[in-house]
């Protein structure tokens, strides 16, 4: 079983408008409505890959119930936690004669310990070699400590935890060995206090990672591509060339990719190379890639064996 957990889902609502000016009615010229939220960005990944999934996590009011329905459609089967407070909107403003884009995301809900409590319930009829991503941010009421109680318990029960969070709980999540983690450029930053991060610091730190217990580290660079390291081996691969449209689905398509194509019995060097694609094909669109111009975008990575 593939399950991923968001604890924090949100619609996006993505606007177009020729001017946004203070105190005025700013009418748009476009607009999209898109379910969001880590996990259910590697649940429609996991599918459109032909993996069946469950996703779970808090989901409240007509928001939640959009997002419910979005994934249904797709047939990916749902087991939220319903809570009384209404899952989060974020809006994101594309103003073309200043030629920006204005990002404004809501916190979201406060969890309630009941609620919490149910969606352990839910984690702990997981069974050994079962698959667990839990990816995003966390709302209000789920602290770092209820993340690292997820991962004392798929250590306990043999359940593959991957897990992508931009917390430092990273670290003490690590001595409970999870399948696979995914911080970027900047996270690992953040991981080691750094001010700055080098090929060599990428290569030191990424082999740190899997020395405290991850058995798969990717690091994102963005448009730079993506390192890979294991046990056994560091892979490096660049990324494709294109216009940037879209960066805040990339990551997570990465990591679903990388997961899925591992999951139907790719190598850990074609998996990573369909992952960069599939990443830049997002990061290319609005929205998440259909998957059309992947096998184009490969053409233009290399993955290469470093020495570490």
């Amino acid at each position: 079983m593939i399950l991923t957990c968001t604890m924090n889902p949100a619609i996006d609502l993505f606007i177009r408008t020729e001017y946004l000016t203070p105190k005025k009615v700013n009418r748009t010229s476009e607009n999209d409505i898109q379910p969001n939220g880590k996990g259910v960005n590697v649940s429609f990944i996991l599918k459109m890959l032909g993996l069946d999934n469950t996703a779970t996590g808090f989901i409240g009011g007509f928001t939640g119930e959009f997002i419910k329905e979005e994934l249904e459609k797709k047939e990916i089967e749902t087991d939220f936690v319903s809570i009384s407070e209404i899952t989060r909107i974020n809006v994101f403003t594309n103003v073309l004669n200043e030629k920006t884009e204005y990002k404004i995301v809501n916190k979201g809900p406060n969890i309630k310990k009941e609620s919490l409590n149910d969606l352990m319930d839910k984690l702990s009829k997981l069974e050994k070699n079962d698959l667990l991503i839990v990816s995003g941010s966390s709302p209000e009421g789920v602290t770092d400590e209820d993340l690292l109680e997820i991962a004392k318990l798929a250590k306990k029960k043999e359940i593959r935890l991957a897990i992508d969070t931009s917390s430092k709980i990273l670290l003490d999540v690590l001595p409970f060995e999870p399948y696979c983690i995914k911080p970027n450029d900047e996270e690992l930053m953040q991981l080691f206090n750094l001010t700055e991060l080098t090929t060599e610091d990428i290569i030191y730190y990424g082999k740190q990672l899997v020395g405290l217990g991850a058995k798969q580290v990717i690091i994102s660079l963005g448009e730079n591509g993506a390192y890979l390291f294991n046990q056994n081996e560091i892979l490096v691969g660049n990324a494709p060339k294109g216009e940037l449209v879209n960066s805040a689905c990339a990551g997570d398509t990465m990591l679903a990719t990388f997961i899925g194509l591992q999951e139907l019995g790719k190598t850990t060097e074609e998996s990573l190379k369909t992952a960069i694609a599939a990443a830049s094909s997002t990061a290319f669109t609005e929205g998440l890639t259909d998957f059309l111009n992947v096998p184009l975008l490969e053409k233009e990575i290399t993955i290469k064996k470093v020495r570490g």
